[in-house]
């Protein structure tokens, strides 16, 4: 009777134990999933990709850690730009290939894993790379958080800011730098947080200049499809590009 009582218990440990074991497999595969579904990013659609093809007077080259767009004849200040977190920053290349075409030489920043929050600092490698080029820098969503924290960090690096359907932090303040900013947003932007966006105007300068897209969301100041959150668009991205560019080379203007 004692022998079968212990077989019987040995059976029930084991069978404890394999229960446990599939349930850390189920639980381990599970968050394997939902950390992919979440650090999957957004990729560049047709439009970005023809955007990535040298053409119209622009070079586009792709280095280790950034994407150039160099212009035949360069004029004006160059612009570094930061993408939004787990965009690819080929999707923003219709909006870089615009400002070179332009004139200004604009270079995308890779950023580990696609979050720029993980290494704000590579403008510094950028800068380097172009030491005889004056830079203003901007950046999409969390990107333009980090294009600004970047320049507190660096008050005499940069000729101006801007900011796309972004804002600045309490560590990204540049209402004391003394240069000039840009911000634009969608009114369909589902994805900013409107209370943040708003207190972020506490740590821009008084003279930033600010343009509203009527009918622009989030998604389309990129050409990487529609962003899981943000609203629809009340117009093509075609057109929310061309507003984009046009506010942003109007502002370049005032900036040598």
């Amino acid at each position: 009777m004692r022998n079968r009582n212990r077989y019987n218990t040995g059976r029930k440990k084991r069978g404890i134990w394999k229960f446990l074991l599939v349930l850390l497999a189920l639980i381990v595969i599970g968050l394997g999933y939902v950390g992919y579904k979440l650090l999957t990013p957004y990729g560049p659609q047709e439009i970005a990709q023809t955007a990535m093809e040298t053409a119209d007077q622009v070079t586009v080259s792709e280095q280790e850690k950034w994407i150039d767009f160099a212009p035949e004849k360069p004029e004006g200040v160059s612009v570094i730009f930061y993408p939004g977190g787990l965009v690819k920053p080929e999707s923003y290349a219709p909006f870089a290939h615009k400002l070179a075409e332009a004139g200004h030489h604009t270079i995308i920043a890779k950023m580990p894993v696609n979050l720029a929050v993980l290494k704000q600092d590579l403008a510094d490698e950028i800068r380097n790379a172009y030491p005889d080029e004056a830079f203003v820098m901007g950046g999409h969503s969390l990107g333009g958080s980090m294009a600004a924290r970047y320049a507190a960090a660096h008050p005499d690096a940069l000729q101006g800011i801007f900011f796309l359907a972004s804002y600045p932090d309490e560590k990204g303040s540049v209402k004391s730098l003394d240069i000039p900013a840009l911000s634009i947003l969608g009114t369909n932007d589902e994805v900013v947080n409107s209370t943040k966006y708003q207190s972020g105007r506490a740590y821009l300068p008084e003279d930033t200049v600010y343009y509203t897209i009527e009918g622009g969301n989030h998604s389309q100041f990129g050409d990487y499809g529609h962003q899981s959150g943000d609203g629809e668009p009340g117009i093509s991205e075609e057109e929310q590009l061309t507003q984009t560019v046009k506010t942003v080379l109007d502002w370049l203007q005032d900036i040598q």
